[in-house]
């Protein structure tokens, strides 16, 4: 990464200067997102994680410092095992994203290196598989929706549609290689790793229906990644659950057309 040493203004020296000024005690200071990566804009934040000592807080604040936006996620070593947990759980592995593609700013005995290695082993490893309850449930959302896309006629009926086929679809062959999704402007990025050829597929698809062309495409993609993972499914699908366990996912929860 070009840091410009001759430039006091970069976002890496801006984020330097944030570090040794308000967390000179802290067990590490590590600079994420587009500055790490090299994708920095003019306007782009500071994504930072900080590593503190046992007894503080576990906390996520934006603020602004020398007139740059600031992400700052605040963690013990208590809190931190719990971010990764959860990260894993909802399969974005946010936190240790951040970690393991982070540049480190300052550390203590080691410590930013530690993480960055368990991050990183995670990482390869990719989340959990999905149960295979899950993986129906999804198979037959995404041939409901696909039956759904074939027949609105409304735009805006099926610009809402196709981004259910488009999630769903995303869900199903993500999982079924084993690789971590992502939010907004990772959610694409992470598609494309995981599945250059079927994520491509799906992306065009449905750039080419927002733009105002026909569906097939996307039901063409949608259908080859069904193809990977047992094909569409409409009759036997079957769930129960119990009002007192909580809603049901939003894929057992299909409305009637």
């Amino acid at each position: 990464m070009n840091r410009a040493a001759d430039n006091p203004d970069h976002p890496f020296h801006q984020a330097r200067r944030l570090a040794a000024e308000r967390f000179p005690d802290a067990l590490s200071v590590v600079l994420a997102g587009s500055v790490a990566s090299g994708r920095a804009t003019a306007t782009s934040d500071l994504d930072i994680a900080v590593l503190i000592e046992h007894g503080g807080e576990t906390r996520r604040e934006t603020l602004r410092f020398e007139g740059r936006l600031v992400e700052l996620f605040s963690h013990t070593r208590a809190g931190l095992r719990e971010l990764f947990a959860a990260d894993a759980a909802s399969r974005r592995g946010v936190m240790q994203r951040m970690y393991a593609d982070g540049l480190v700013l300052s550390e203590r005995d080691g410590a930013a290196t530690r993480v960055k290695q368990h991050a990183e082993e995670a990482l390869r490893e990719g989340p959990d598989a999905l149960a295979p309850t899950e993986v129906e449930t999804r198979r037959y959302g995404l041939t409901d929706a696909l039956d759904d896309l074939a027949d609105t006629v409304d735009a805006c009926e099926r610009l809402a549609v196709a981004h259910v086929v488009l999630s769903t679809a995303a869900d199903l062959l993500l999982d079924h290689r084993r690789a971590w999704t992502g939010g907004g402007k990772w959610f694409p990025r992470r598609l494309l790793q995981a599945d250059a050829v079927h994520g491509r597929a799906l992306l065009d698809g449905y750039r080419r229906l927002c733009r105002g062309g026909g569906p097939q495409g996307l039901v063409d993609a949608a259908a080859d990644v069904l193809a990977l993972v047992g094909g569409p499914l409409r009759e036997g699908y079957a769930r129960t659950w119990s009002c007192a366990a909580g809603p049901a996912s939003r894929h057992d929860r299909t409305e009637p057309t």
